[in-house]
């Protein structure tokens, strides 16, 4: 059987990213041109500030994953590109540089779920995962408990009413002092704390799930009280969030007689949301998580899930537009 090759393309937020992926799972490239350092003088993502830097950005960054991968864009045989969800300026400019490479070299376009991106970086690190399983994934913009019924199959069984779990770590993270991003800087501070603050919890039907209580409680704190233990905040609020991923998740595994659990996102590169979900091993559950890399947003989990949906016959024309809400299919 031919070896495929797929060129994917990210550039849903503050990432530009170009990578060449050999049948969904082999990784050739994987260029990542962040823009963290442009955006932590704002505490944050500024949209058109992200845009203009993907439109400098994405020509050299595709010349270099040629480069590494070796190859041409003779060898490319799909082309694989983000259209949502995420940030509509920055995911047209990817979307609209893979609809003009798919014209000029007659080249298959395949637009891609940015969320089904995540999940298929498990492909990536574990060659041996295939569905069914269960997907945690946990990012700046998504918190979704996704069955994962085939390689493109997807029910999900509970998502955030409110914040996503990666917003809530960089609002704490902003509130006390810690900067952006905050995901990083919260989970090393909490190694120096105790979780010995009570917070409150809510309790939501079903799978979904909540953080902006939980968020508004540690403001209320702060305020309140600035000299609080801050080390012991930031451990008191990832015992909190990695208790309400664990008891739905465990639920959910239940409901279905699933054992093969998947963390992914940016947020799945937590210590203690990590080591707490490796703890289940013990109970003989399968665990998987991609490597922090591969966490992040990047080109070569979108050539991934593009790949599955290219060898299913799915492929996109040139009138694909960016989705910035889009949902999983």
């Amino acid at each position: 059987m031919k070896d495929i090759l797929t060129l994917g393309i990210e550039s849903s937020c503050d990432e530009t990213s170009v990578a060449v992926v050999k049948n969904g799972r082999e990784v050739l490239s994987n260029v990542i041109n962040s823009q963290i350092k442009i955006h932590e003088k704002f505490g944050g993502v500024v949209p058109e500030i992200a845009s203009r830097n993907h439109i400098e950005a994405i020509s050299s960054v595709t010349k270099k994953a040629l480069e590494e991968a070796k190859i041409s864009f003779d060898d490319i045989d799909n082309i694989a590109c983000t259209y949502g969800p995420g940030l509509v300026g920055a995911l047209l400019v990817g979307v609209s540089y893979a609809k003009g490479l798919s014209y000029a070299l007659q080249k298959p376009l395949t637009g891609t779920n940015h969320i089904e991106g995540h999940i298929a970086a498990n492909y990536i690190t574990h060659k041996e995962l295939k569905p069914p399983f269960l997907c945690l994934i946990i990012s700046g913009g998504h918190t979704h408990l996704v069955h994962i019924k085939d390689y493109d199959k997807f029910e999900i069984l509970g998502k955030t009413r409110d914040d996503a779990i990666g917003e809530a770590f960089d609002k704490v993270a902003r509130v006390i002092g810690l900067g952006y991003p905050g995901g990083p800087k919260v989970d090393k501070l909490a190694k120096e704390g105790k979780p010995t603050i009570e917070l409150p919890k809510t309790h939501m039907e079903g799978l979904d799930f909540s953080f902006s209580g939980v968020k508004t409680a540690i403001i209320n704190l702060h305020h309140k009280n600035p000299d609080i233990n801050k080390a012991d905040l930031c451990a008191s609020f990832e015992k909190y969030v990695t208790d309400i991923l664990l008891e739905n998740t465990l639920r959910a595994s239940e409901q279905l007689g699933i054992k093969t659990i998947a963390l992914a996102g940016g947020v799945s590169a937590n210590s203690y949301i990590r080591e707490n979900f490796l703890k289940l091993q013990e109970r003989g559950y399968q665990i998987y998580y991609p490597t922090p890399i591969l966490c992040t947003d990047n080109a070569a989990m979108i050539a991934s899930a593009g790949y599955y949906r290219y060898i299913a016959g799915v492929t996109s024309q040139l009138d694909l537009n960016a989705v910035p809400n889009l949902k999983i299919s």
